[in-house]
């Protein structure tokens, strides 16, 4: 099966039980994307892909439904761990012809706002390298940003990240998605 997704909607979980795969359930059913089958893919944002609403995008879904997406996640069963997904985009000036980028990030020990930063710091590198904007990639992330957007090529950035922290006895997952639709 091959398709160019025109819909994109981005969602997030959390999930804790005392079984690691109950616990990635329960973030999914948390996110409201547990009836999918999932399927995760690498990280472009398709050209011409418009961005939906989470309740939007929800109505498109069927049970069992074969779904693609770009899945950050990760769990852990340690006591008070902190941990994150993140998906970050990085969206070009003229989405009708250029592609953008998504990007996964799944840390321990960060913050939702450190992870989120992050992962949104990946998708404007990858699309600036993609669309030849010079920059200095030593450079805090908050300078290479007004570069990106002051070239007029990187317009629009943002993620979508969830956090937690481990509680005693329990695993807990965290989420992070954007789920691409025909």
């Amino acid at each position: 099966m091959s398709f160019v997704p025109t819909k994109i909607f981005f969602t997030k979980g959390v999930g804790r039980h005392k079984e690691y795969l109950s616990s990635f359930e329960l973030a999914l059913r948390d996110a409201k994307i547990e009836k999918c089958n999932l399927v995760t893919v690498s990280s472009i944002f398709p050209t011409g892909c418009k961005r939906i609403s989470v309740e939007e995008g929800l109505k498109l879904l069927q049970p069992g439904q074969i779904t693609f997406c770009v899945m950050a996640r990760v769990a852990t069963n340690e006591h008070n761990r902190l941990i994150a997904a993140s998906i970050g985009v990085a969206l070009p000036s003229d989405t009708s012809t250029q592609y953008g980028y998504l990007s996964e990030h799944h840390p321990y020990g960060e913050t939702e706002k450190v992870a989120g930063e992050y992962a949104e710091d990946l998708a404007a590198t990858m699309l600036a390298t993609t669309l030849g904007v010079e920059f200095d990639p030593n450079t805090a992330w908050d300078e290479r940003e007004d570069i990106y957007k002051m070239s007029g090529k990187v317009v629009k950035t943002f993620n979508v990240t969830q956090s937690a922290e481990g509680k005693n006895g329990l695993w807990t997952s965290v989420i992070s998605c954007g789920i691409l639709l025909p």
